[in-house]
């Protein structure tokens, strides 16, 4: 079972993502196969980053707030 990453894109009225071709080669996908894909939404944290009024960059909070994770 592989595990990809990839974008939605328009498609006519649908969306449609794309398979890399290494992850076709490496499960042997053929056309006409079926498949069975899991759908999962990245979390966009920009809203939550929009309403706190800071000078820092989300990079710099995030890195503050792993600096005592060791």
């Amino acid at each position: 079972m592989a595990e990809v990453e990839t974008q939605a894109r328009r498609w006519g009225d649908s969306l449609a993502i794309i398979i890399p071709k290494d992850v076709v080669n490496s499960e042997n996908i053929r056309p006409n196969d079926k498949i069975r894909v899991s759908i999962q939404k990245e979390q966009d944290l920009s809203d939550l980053f929009g309403r706190f009024k800071t000078k820092k960059t989300p990079q710099q909070l995030k890195d503050e707030s792993r600096k005592d994770w060791d």
